[in-house]
């Protein structure tokens, strides 16, 4: 900026701030100007800006792989108690189409699915239709005789033995299993349990699978009605479904995508992405939001069952699991914790609860292999009491 003309010269002269003054008038009050051009100045270009919050440095740094042009997305909520401290979105939900990603977005939740179906065996047996301890033949005839020792308890807890239907399912097919298909590839193509049940842990989307068909069985309600009228109705959770390709639609839909070589391509659907009981639940983190309040506020599930619900299967030698129902229950940082990982093909998400601390961290993103465990982890000690290590 060209704040005056040399003293002297006898042309107009200009204020530091432009505008004009007499040469007698400027000569007069030289030393004043120069002793305030600096306040002056910093007045005419207005304040600095504010520097980025610790916080805000964080996120974009936690974030910067989602936000780079071209880049599928994330969702991110943070939540104490009812109160939202962190609702963000990052990137893309459809790359094609340049559609960003928003509170809103409903991404598939994969694995944090099966924290829905677990709330609905826990309903009927709250309701009086149904047994933790009921053998799943009872219910699943077709189950072969090696299975007629298994709980519905084993199968919420990962304790069955069954096999993974995915082992009977060749890359190259084409065509998508259902939840019946599961049960039907169990049924033909395994010839023993992996273990005696409640003898082990195996991680297995078989069960939960089964627990779906279960549902449907007991309630006489196709399994995406039974989700839709006794747990996202009841708690607005309007944009979340069971997605059936043909039968609903997703709105705000995120599509998956892998990158390779810094290049996002579209890989939305797998062959047994189909299978609704281990993986088939879409929501955004709005909706999520108020799944988390109905749970810390016992809404749908009295307390008792939720305790049983998040409390870990105990082996029948004495050894605790870190699973209880739908849900892992482990320590961090000193921390009780009850967390979830969900994976599909296009799809990673991550959601991490500390009950003694009310605080709830949830991330949805669509892209494989986002490791979004990693940055729950790395954000969760500064929303932990100030204790704990940063």
């Amino acid at each position: 900026m060209n704040h005056a003309s040399a003293p002297g010269t006898g042309s107009p002269a200009l204020s530091p701030c432009g505008v004009r003054q007499s040469v007698v008038a400027q000569m007069a009050r030289r030393a004043l100007v120069a002793s305030a051009i600096g306040v002056v100045t910093a007045a005419c270009d207005g304040p600095a800006p504010a520097s980025p919050s610790p916080e805000r440095m964080r996120l974009d740094s936690l974030f910067a792989p989602f936000t780079r042009p071209g880049m599928p997305g994330a969702t991110l909520l943070v939540m104490r108690h009812d109160s939202v401290l962190v609702r963000e979105a990052f990137g893309l939900a459809d790359v094609d189409a340049n559609t960003p990603a928003t509170p809103a977005t409903n991404y598939r939740l994969a694995s944090l699915s099966k924290q829905f179906t677990a709330t609905a065996i826990v309903l009927l047996v709250q309701d009086g239709a149904l047994r933790f301890d009921a053998p799943a033949r009872s219910i699943l005839p077709e189950l072969p005789v090696y299975a007629r020792r298994i709980s519905i308890r084993h199968l919420l807890t990962h304790t069955s033995g069954l096999w993974d239907y995915e082992a009977f399912v060749p890359d190259s097919q084409t065509r998508q299993v259902t939840d019946g298909d599961a049960l039907e590839l169990v049924r033909t193509k395994a010839e023993s349990l992996y273990f005696a049940p409640g003898t082990d842990w195996r991680y297995s989307n078989t069960g939960y699978a089964l627990l779906s068909l279960i549902v449907e069985r007991v309630s006489k309600t196709p399994f995406p009605d039974f989700l839709s009228t006794r747990i996202f109705a009841p708690l607005g959770m309007r944009n979340t479904v069971a997605h059936v390709e043909q039968r609903d639609t997703i709105p705000n839909r995120a599509y998956g995508h892998t990158v390779k070589d810094g290049v996002a391509s579209r890989t939305d659907q797998s062959n047994t992405s189909a299978v609704l009981g281990d993986g088939g639940i879409y929501s955004s983190i709005d909706d999520q939001l108020r799944w988390h309040t109905a749970l810390s506020a016992k809404t749908l599930v009295r307390d008792s069952l939720w305790k049983e619900s998040t409390t870990p299967y105990v082996l029948s030698n004495g050894t605790k699991t870190e699973y209880g129902f739908g849900w892992y229950i482990d320590e961090f940082a000193g921390r009780s914790r009850m967390r979830h990982h969900g994976e599909s093909r296009g799809f990673t998400n991550f959601v991490a609860r500390f009950p003694d601390d009310g605080l709830t961290i949830i991330l949805l993103t669509n892209r494989t292999d986002s490791a979004p465990w990693a940055i729950v982890d790395a954000l969760a000690p500064h929303y932990l009491p100030h204790h704990l290590p940063h």
